[in-house]
């Protein structure tokens, strides 16, 4: 078997957004949230399915799910690769819009459900060193939990380093495939999980159409192209940085060797720069 990579937008919106597969995000939520006995999740209804000629029309990908469940709560599962910046605040903006959007002008408020967002990040963004971590607002003395309304639930993958072995718990599990699927070759022993082994299925490559995995494709490059994107825009702000140094450090009089050891750049480099902005 070939899987896909779960972390790309086609991979996760296909997987996570199939509506005749629900028991995968049944399944995902369970164990992400720890739900068990009454509070289980047992139905949802997708609110952005996975549509292939949506896709190819607006030659875009959205890459969350919107979901709700039996009792009406509002839930928003999000893969992100990469910080973009401000990825706190657009999240904040995002579910109190997601929570302001279920009534109209003239309801009442008791009809505003809970909503809760899932991000699934490839990059580290908490300060726990545990992978999984769950933020509510309450009182920092009393833990009072008032405002409960809205929560945000985050998996780092880099802080994920369990083997299939060290995997116990079905969350364990899910993280494991989301990491691991591009590198596996079969579908591990200690699936028990229908809506988990649903999802490794899907995510065989020889279940896809040649449409999807063009698409697929497609996206692999984009992110390529955004990823060397943010390299350049990093790389130019640092040489701006390193340049405006150069400019300070010249005027003080400070020899080349000074500024390559203040700048960390080659001396080379740095005799480069004083030439050119000394007879700019």
């Amino acid at each position: 078997m070939k899987f896909v990579d779960i972390k790309n937008d086609i991979a996760f919106r296909k997987i996570f957004g199939n509506e005749n597969k629900k028991e995968i995000i049944i399944s995902f939520l369970n164990a992400v949230l720890g739900f068990t006995g009454k509070r289980k999740i047992v139905t949802v209804t997708i609110l952005n399915p996975f549509q292939l000629p949506d896709i190819l029309k607006y030659k875009t990908t959205v890459i969350d799910i919107k979901a709700t469940d039996q009792n009406g709560h509002y839930y928003i599962i999000e893969m992100q690769v990469a910080d973009k910046g401000n990825f706190e605040k657009r999240i904040q903006l995002y579910a109190a819009k997601a929570y302001v959007s279920q009534i109209e002008k003239g309801d009442n408020y008791h009809l505003l459900k809970p909503t809760i967002f899932i991000g699934i990040l490839n990059f580290n963004f908490t300060k726990s060193k545990k992978y999984l971590s769950q933020h509510i607002t309450c009182d920092p003395e009393t833990k009072e939990q008032l405002l409960s309304d809205i929560e945000y639930n985050f998996i780092e993958l880099l802080k994920f380093d369990k083997t299939i072995a060290d995997c116990k718990n079905l969350i364990d599990k899910w993280t494991y495939f989301i990491k691991n699927a591009e590198n596996l070759a079969v579908i591990p022993d200690n699936i028990n999980d229908k809506g988990l082994s649903e999802a490794y299925g899907d995510a065989n490559q020889m279940s896809w159409t040649k449409e999807e995995l063009e698409l697929y494709d497609y996206a692999k490059i984009r992110e390529r192209d955004e990823y060397e994107e943010r390299e350049k825009a990093v790389q130019n702000a640092l040489e701006k940085k390193d340049i405006e140094t150069i400019k300070n450090a010249i005027e003080l009089g400070l020899p080349n060797d000074s500024i390559s050891k203040l700048t960390k750049l080659p001396i080379e480099k740095v005799s480069e720069l004083v030439n050119i902005l000394k007879n700019k």
